[in-house]
């Protein structure tokens, strides 16, 4: 199925007019206009990283305790565009202006996607607006969300050469894009190659008795986004990508019903899930209505369903892979609705209050979650620079809906005090930094910061009193504790300099 030509069509309606649709996009990222800081769990702990990465060792204590060495590995988007504009605004604000961009690139995405597939963009196109700030995102996990970003822009690029037949140029342009996809994070390049696969099939009609030829053409006008397997193949060979590129859990229903109903998941269970039930309800009434579905979106919808279904929770050195898919497989399936019959305009202003509304409530949680970092981080006013630091973040034994997102904030201490901060990841291959404080012990690096009550301890989460008792006083000076989980520890050797509730700075005090 060829696409529509994009003519002007004089009887459009107003949720077509490109003043609205880069309007939209431009109003994407104001939930994160406000917060200082991001409230992206992980992205604290990377802009740790993007400290070490822009000091290239001129800190004497950040040289001590961190080394970081560029390679070529398919996780590198944000820490690249950091390299370009940090050493213009710093590293929170350069960070900041990335995140920024990421949901306002996902909806400009969505977006060109559906313009290109319907001919133009459809009012229920707006619904999958949303999902520029589903739980991957909250999550902290910007490479990946960029990554895909730029995937669901680079489909609606191949869709646009494809339907002006211009195939010989596409196949000499997605020889490098593919490997700048690649490079973002290699599932953005891994979803791209389904979403082309999936337009070429439906082109070259799969479901008719010449099914092996369409495979062949297929196989042919995609080659040119094979160029990335070079580049993975030399990285596994080497044991890269921080372990086996299969992981261990799989076929988990329990877990993976956990994650669709956790698309939305942000601060209010009732508001996110309801969310995601409207969301269901849209496609529910497409299939009755039989509204007309893009046959492309719906085999790429389909194909990242199975994904979802047959992959593993680690994947090519990522955890949580088969969550990450979850929103953009029901964002392809919504994008696949076409114009509906009748009352076009009622559900573009259905679609865009849906949208505004999902804003608004993810621009109040990130306020909420910006009051409570300003709280915390103000024990750095005690810190010196360059403090052997050791922090404990306390985290519940059963989570709420919400959480609080402070996980990586000992990496905030790193960035402005260039404090030796425990939670950076040192997996070997998957990241550039590798933590050489061999003084800190099992306190070295994530998730030596996370601490329990003693009755739900586990191996990757110690039970508070062991942390404080073990963790080794001569390689520390300070320790940070944020939100002491709910257990009476003797704080012995330790002078209290800062305190703010269940959160406290202390000085190790060392007898002679």
């Amino acid at each position: 199925m060829s696409a529509p030509a994009l003519t002007p069509d004089p009887a459009a309606g107003w949720w077509t007019k490109p003043a609205l649709l880069m309007a939209l996009i431009l109003l994407s990222g104001a939930p994160l206009w406000w917060p200082g800081i991001p409230p992206l769990t992980d992205l604290l702990g990377h802009m740790g990283r993007y400290a070490v990465q822009l000091d290239a060792g001129h800190s004497p204590h950040l040289a001590r305790w961190y080394n970081f060495e560029w390679h070529w590995i398919g996780n590198l988007g944000v820490d690249l565009l950091v390299q370009v504009f940090g050493p213009f605004f710093g590293v929170e604000v350069a960070t900041k202006l990335v995140a920024i961009l990421i949901p306002m690139l996902t909806v400009a995405g969505f977006l060109a996607v559906a313009r290109e597939v319907h001919g133009q963009v459809p009012p229920t196109a707006f619904f999958a607006l949303a999902l520029a700030y589903s739980y991957p995102f909250l999550w902290g996990f910007v490479n990946f969300t960029l990554s895909m970003a730029l995937a669901f822009l680079a489909f609606a690029f191949w869709l646009r050469l494809g339907r002006l037949g211009r195939l010989r140029l596409r196949f000499a342009l997605f020889l490098p894009l593919s490997l700048l996809l690649w490079t973002a994070h290699m599932y953005g390049w891994a979803t791209l190659a389904v979403l082309a696969a999936s337009a070429e099939l439906t082109q070259n009609n799969i479901f008719s008795r010449q099914w092996a030829r369409a495979l062949w053409s297929t196989a042919r006008r995609c080659a040119c986004l094979l160029p990335p397997l070079v580049p993975m193949a030399l990285q596994f060979s080497a044991g890269g990508a921080g372990g086996q590129p299969w992981g261990r859990v799989w076929f988990n229903v329990d877990l993976k019903s956990r994650w669709v109903l956790s698309i939305f998941r942000d601060r209010w269970e009732w508001f996110d899930t309801a969310s995601l039930g409207l969301l269901a309800a849209v496609l529910a009434v497409a299939l009755v209505r039989k509204a007309a579905l893009a046959r492309p979106l719906v085999l790429a919808a389909s194909l990242l369903l199975g994904l979802y279904l047959l992959i593993p929770h680690s994947l090519l050195g990522s955890a949580y892979a088969d969550m990450r898919l979850a929103p953009y497989g029901l964002a392809v399936a919504l994008l696949a609705i076409g114009q509906p019959r009748g009352r076009a305009g009622l559900w573009a202003g259905a679609a865009l209050a849906f949208f505004g509304l999902r804003l608004m409530g993810t621009a109040l949680s990130a306020y909420d979650y910006d009051q409570s970092y300003r709280q915390e981080l103000a024990a750095l006013d005690h810190l010196p620079m360059g403090a052997r630091l050791l922090s404990l973040v306390g985290r519940p034994c059963h989570e709420d809906w919400s959480v609080h997102r402070l996980d990586h904030l000992p990496s905030v201490a790193l960035v402005r005090r260039h404090a030796f901060a425990n939670d950076q990841w040192d997996a070997q291959g998957a990241q550039l930094i590798s933590v050489r404080y061999g003084a800190a012990g099992l306190f070295q690096s994530d998730p030596s910061q996370f601490v329990v009550q003693p009755r739900c301890a586990r191996r990757e989460r110690r039970a508070f009193p062991d942390a404080i008792a073990q963790f080794p006083r001569d390689a520390f000076d300070y320790v940070w504790i944020i939100q002491q989980p709910d257990t009476p520890v003797e704080m012995e050797g330790l002078q209290r300099i800062w305190q703010n509730g269940r959160s406290a700075l202390y000085r190790v005090v060392r007898t002679k």
